[in-house]
């Protein structure tokens, strides 16, 4: 069984795609002192010559716990030693309702402000898939729509930040692979224990809810990651939702590209990919539209589908209860 790639490489691959840098460019590194964000600087300093940028690193101490300023002295230390310029900023955050948004406002206003003082284009933040799943959840029991479902993407517009760019190296990654980095590398680090105070109601889907979605379905996370992925498409008018699942999109997507014998050509201008429940799949001939917009039940006076097997596993409706 192949071993399943190390925190470096999953950071390696999404900075060379989907959170790439450009090459020569500045990125401020967001650190905490905790786990997830000591790894990512780790893994960054590792990379900063292989991709051509300069990584420098900041702390934000929020004033909310007097162990914030010894955490970041923590992360300082590791910079130093990595050879990563290192600076902090104090932000003032009253304790009242909203804590965490306002902390959080106060943070990357922040952070914008430190990538802006050394001419950096990006921010890099450590969040990883099992974050990405917790937002989800947490939008979810707050109702939100579509849009606000389409969490923590790989890239984005920092709000407020004024052409700096927030970049997700580690999004790809689990939070077991963040732990088995750290622990192979003794990288030093503190943990914030406001994570497991069960007042806040992330640290309750952390805790309770998400452990008990991975014992009813194991690849909840990944599910959630991938749901994610497709609503940020449609936000930013790359994607539409579609009534398949992803691995079936995917595999539909490099059917109609091959054009391999699973298509054929209808006689009106499109080729098409049938598929077990009646569905069928459609695109312009030209090849001009490569991707999958559309499954639609074969209705009468739709064209007849090959013979020979249909793509295996595809597209199988679900029996209504």
């Amino acid at each position: 069984m192949a071993r399943p790639p190390s925190l470096l490489t999953l950071a390696r691959r999404a900075l060379r795609g989907e959170a790439a840098l450009a090459r020569g460019s500045t990125v401020v590194v967001a650190t905490s002192g905790g786990p997830d964000s000591i790894a990512l600087l780790h893994v960054m300093a590792k990379l900063e010559g292989e991709l051509d940028v300069r990584v420098h690193a900041h702390g934000i101490d929020h004033g909310l716990r007097a162990e914030a300023a010894r955490e970041l002295d923590l992360a300082e230390e590791l910079a130093r030693s990595l050879g990563v310029p290192f600076a902090r900023t104090a932000v003032t955050v009253t304790p009242g309702a909203n804590l965490h948004a306002r902390a959080r406002r106060a943070r990357y206003d922040a952070l914008a402000d430190a990538a802006r003082a050394v001419d950096a284009t990006a921010i890099a933040t450590a969040h990883h898939a099992d974050d990405r799943a917790e937002t989800f959840l947490l939008r979810l029991l707050r109702g939100a729509g579509a849009g606000g479902l389409a969490v923590l993407p790989a890239r984005a517009w920092l709000e407020h930040g004024r052409g700096v760019e927030l970049v997700r190296p580690l999004i790809r990654a689990r939070r077991t692979d963040v732990v088995a980095h750290v622990e192979r590398h003794r990288l030093p680090f503190a943990e914030d224990p406001s994570n497991r105070d069960p007042r806040y109601l992330r640290s309750r889907v952390r805790a309770e809810l998400v452990p008990l979605l991975e014992e009813l379905g194991p690849g909840i996370v990944g599910h959630l990651e991938a749901l994610a992925d497709e609503l940020v498409e449609v936000r930013e008018g790359r994607g539409e939702p579609l009534a398949l699942p992803r691995a079936t999109q995917r595999a539909l997507a490099a059917l109609l590209r091959a054009e391999t014998t699973q298509t054929r050509q209808t006689g009106s201008g499109k080729m098409a990919v049938w598929l077990p429940g009646g569905l069928v799949v459609s695109r312009a001939e030209d090849g001009r539209e490569e991707r999958v917009t559309t499954a639609e039940p074969r209705g009468e006076g739709s064209p007849t589908p090959p013979r020979g097997p249909m793509l295996p596993g595809a597209g199988q409706r679900r029996r209504s209860p």
